[in-house]
Formats: structure tokens, C-alpha cells, sequence
């Protein structure tokens, strides 16, 4: 009997003070092993496809695909997460209270940076399609990476101040030894409800309204006067259709984003208490975004497509690959 009820702790050396394991059958458990390292495994190439891809292509330096390298940055450190949660299928943490506690600040920061990277996406399609004449002027590739740089260091001081109290002692709310549980006060949940999802949704939902309703004023306009255009008016008819997808392939990563986003802070609202569980389901949801954006660009994104067969064949490697045309 006493083996048996050791078999069930987590630290069975601890008795008492350990948690218990969630057991489940080992078929069970070998499939969700399987799950989690398989999405972890995806999630971290074909994010680290869009890093290489945005970064070592020339053409590809612009302010748009700035911010989503930011996102796949983000979206890339989430499948390292990833494999951190597949320790905890049997709710056991095993690598102690400092790095429980330095597990979920990082995953705090980079889900936040994610969100304001997606409220600066909006931004930018906004003047891209709404004042495209101030765009080209207004918006660099210089200013969207100091923006990059300010939304990471703002999440970072924010989810430090908000978890202060869980950093200054990890563990303090931890009810047995191999628990992973941060905990923010009533106060401190209402302002990340705010600013973290409430405040940056709205922004999105907004912009993205005005972008189609924008979008769709174009459209109408560009039918009318199709047939009469001249080459140059052609380019601009061209150029303006461009802008205009690429509106919709970034709406369609801020409709991803929200669904995969909504149960999450859904679920922190209508809790009782503010105590986040690292092994929480809505977490997973949280994490497959991250999975699915590189998916959309894959799908939608001609420059991705030529980009991949490049890095695949391993011409990038050859001098002056980075110059070359993948738009």
C-alpha cells in the first residue's frame, strides 16, 4: 500500500508535502507526449522559417514584415513553451518553485507581446489602407522596429510589476511541493483583463472595421473604373489590391488570434480566484496560435512559399542569395 500511494506523489521522498500525480492510462499519456512534442516541434520551424525568411531576404524589409517577425519571434519562443508543458501532463513540476515562477513570467511577457504586436499590425494596416498617400512617409521600417522594441520592453516591465509579489517568493502560493501556480491579486486581475485583453481587443476590432469598410469602399470604386484605366492607373489599381490583401491575410491572423485568445481570459474572468495553473487547458489553446499564424502565411503568402523552397534547397546559402526576389 505504501508503495502504491508513493507511486502517486510527485516527490515521494516528501510524503505528505508532495502533490499527487494525475495518473492515467499510459496510452493516454503517450498520446498527449506525442501531441504536445509534435506541436512543439511545428510551431518552433515554422515560426524559425518566418524569423529566417524576414530577416535574411532584402526584399522583405518592410515595416509590415517587421512587426510579423515580432510575432513570429513570440509565436517562436511559445513552442519552447510548449515543450516546458509536456512535463506537466501529470501535474507535476519538477524543476522548482524559481523556474515555475520564471516559466510563467516568460510565458506572461511573450503573450503580451504578442498582443501588442497584433494591436500594432492593426495600426498598420489602418494607414496603410485608410491614408495610404501618409503611409510610405509616416511609416518606416526604422520606426516599426523602435516600436517592436518599446511594445517587448513595456511587457516586460508590465508582467514584472503585476507578478512582482510571486517573484520576490516563488512558491509562496503553492498549496504542495511539485505545484506550478502564480497568483495575482483581485486588483491586478481587473488591470490585466484591461490592458491586456479588453483595451488591445477593442483597438483591433475598431481599426479592423474602418480597414474593410475602407477595403471594401476601394473595391467598389476600383470595379467602376477598371475597364477605363490607363497603365499607370493600373499600377496604382494593382498596388491599391495588394494593400488590400494584405489586409485580409492579416485579418485573418487577428481572427485567429482572437479565438485562440478569448477562452483563456474568458475562463480568468469568470473565475473565482486569480491563481493560474501552468497545466491549464486554455493554455494549450493559448499555445496553438502560435502554431496556426506561420500556417496562414504558408496558405496566403506567396513571398513565404519562395522563401521556403530557397531555405529547403539550401540556396540561401549561396552568395547573394539574400538580394534575391521572393516577392
Amino acid at each position: 500500500m505504501q508503495t502504491l500511494v508513493e507511486a502517486e506523489l510527485c516527490f515521494p521522498h516528501l510524503l505528505n508535502a508532495s502533490c499527487r500525480k494525475t495518473v492515467r492510462p499510459r496510452s493516454v499519456s503517450m498520446l498527449n507526449y506525442f501531441t504536445l512534442s509534435s506541436i512543439s516541434l511545428l510551431t518552433v520551424t515554422l515560426n524559425m522559417l518566418v524569423i529566417i525568411s524576414i530577416s535574411h531576404f532584402k526584399k522583405l524589409h518592410s515595416p509590415t514584415n517587421v512587426l510579423l517577425l515580432s510575432l513570429a519571434v513570440s509565436d517562436c519562443m511559445v513552442g519552447f513553451l510548449i515543450a516546458l508543458q509536456i512535463m506537466l501532463i501529470d501535474d507535476c513540476w519538477y524543476l522548482g518553485d524559481l523556474m515555475c515562477v520564471l516559466y510563467l513570467v516568460f510565458d506572461y511577457v511573450v503573450s503580451s507581446a504578442s498582443i501588442g504586436t497584433m494591436v500594432l499590425i492593426s495600426f498598420d494596416r489602418y494607414v496603410a489602407i485608410c491614408y495610404p498617400l501618409y503611409y510610405s512617409r509616416k511609416v518606416t521600417t526604422e520606426r516599426a522596429k523602435i516600436c517592436v522594441v518599446l511594445c517587448w520592453t513595456c511587457s516586460l516591465l508590465y508582467q514584472c510589476l503585476l507578478l512582482k509579489d510571486n517573484l520576490y517568493q516563488p512558491g509562496r502560493y503553492n498549496s504542495c511541493t511539485g505545484e506550478c501556480l502564480v497568483v495575482i491579486d483581485t486588483n491586478g486581475g481587473i488591470l490585466d483583463l484591461l490592458f491586456s485583453f479588453i483595451g488591445p481587443v477593442t483597438v483591433i476590432v475598431v481599426l479592423y472595421l474602418r480597414v474593410f469598410m475602407v477595403a471594401a469602399s476601394q473595391a467598389r470604386a476600383m470595379r467602376s473604373r477598371v475597364v477605363a484605366v490607363s497603365f499607370q492607373g493600373s499600377v496604382r489599381v494593382t498596388a491599391k489590391k495588394s494593400e488590400m490583401k494584405a489586409a485580409m491575410v492579416l485579418g485573418v491572423v487577428v481572427v485567429v488570434f482572437l479565438t485562440c485568445t478569448c477562452p483563456y481570459f474568458c475562463v480568468t474572468v469568470v473565475a473565482q480566484d486569480a491563481g493560474v495553473n501552468a497545466s491549464s487547458v486554455t493554455f494549450l489553446l493559448f499555445y496553438c496560435n502560435s502554431t496556426l499564424n506561420p500556417s496562414i502565411y504558408a496558405l496566403l503568402y506567396p513571398w513565404f512559399k519562395k522563401s521556403v523552397k530557397i531555405i529547403v534547397t539550401l540556396q540561401i546559402l549561396k552568395p547573394g542569395s539574400c538580394r534575391a526576389n521572393v516577392l
